[in-house]
């Protein structure tokens, strides 16, 4: 595969254009370096007035653009690969896959043989440059994760999983935006009933969660190691900790996970097992 710096993101939805302004922000492309495409590409009007190629003709985009992130939805990716499947080259072009539930076999098999494929889970952190990705190839050790790798890397942190747990890659990083969102609101809520006014709230609630991650990122502890930094006897945290379990907060939390788990499987509408 080519080295040139150049990649095109087909289905530039909220995820894709996420994609595409973190890897600016981090300096890893050019807005010139990047194109951006979707079928109502008027959307994309602002994204082209930064600089970045937009486009609505997919064989373009991959014409230009050696390293590919395919970002639509689940029940359109047969249509695209049909339209692009058979024009992408093995010694020049690069797939990265971030389509919930497709695996790489329901990618390959609709595609010119050889072409390397990287199915890639990020979040939408991936905007701010904070994103949890994980990334599945069936070589461990292709070009392909190396470029996959490289790309997310500049947006967040990457981890390399079996291709069978990005079901759960997709619960836990993807889906687990939106329940840790859902925590820090429920906390901003609680801080308003003790005091404070919405705004103030949401602030306390939001830095706490940051700082929460940093430690447990920057020690490398078990979350309860922590925890009992923070618990004294008969002190307040332990009895707002219990009483949040009396309420079935970890519970609700598993459930949550285990759910979106469930329905991740189900996106694509293949028969395909694989």
């Amino acid at each position: 595969m080519p080295h040139e710096k150049r990649l095109a993101i087909l289905g530039a939805g909220n995820i894709g254009t996420s994609i595409a302004d973190g890897l600016v922000h981090a300096r890893s492309f050019e807005p010139a370096q990047i194109v951006l495409t979707r079928r109502r590409v008027h959307l994309l009007e602002s994204f082209g007035e930064r600089g970045f190629n937009v486009l609505s003709d997919n064989l373009e985009a991959i014409r230009m653009c050696p390293t590919i992130i395919i970002a639509v939805e689940p029940q359109q990716v047969d249509g695209l690969l049909k339209e692009i499947g058979r024009k992408l080259n093995p010694e020049q072009h690069c797939l990265i896959s971030i389509v919930s539930g497709v695996t790489i076999r329901q990618i390959t098999r609709q595609i010119v043989e050889g072409v390397p494929v990287v199915r890639a889970m990020p979040n939408t952190a991936i905007a701010n440059r904070e994103s949890m990705t994980c990334l599945a190839h069936q070589n461990r050790n292709s070009t392909a994760i190396a470029v996959a790798t490289e790309i997310f890397n500049a947006v967040g942190k990457t981890l390399v999983i079996q291709e069978e747990q990005m079901t759960a890659a997709t619960a836990l990083g993807a889906c687990g935006i939106a329940f840790f969102l859902r925590a820090i609101r429920a906390a901003s809520q609680g801080g308003i009933e003790v005091g404070f006014h919405s705004a103030d709230a949401l602030l306390i609630a939001a830095q706490t969660a940051k700082g929460a991650s940093s430690l447990l990122l920057s020690r490398k502890n078990h979350p309860e190691s922590e925890i009992d930094r923070v618990t004294t006897p008969r002190g307040c945290t332990i009895a707002g900790l219990n009483q949040m379990e009396h309420e079935g907060f970890s519970s609700a939390m598993i459930k949550g996970i285990l759910t979106s788990a469930e329905i991740a499987a189900k996106l694509y509408p293949s028969n395909d097992e694989a």
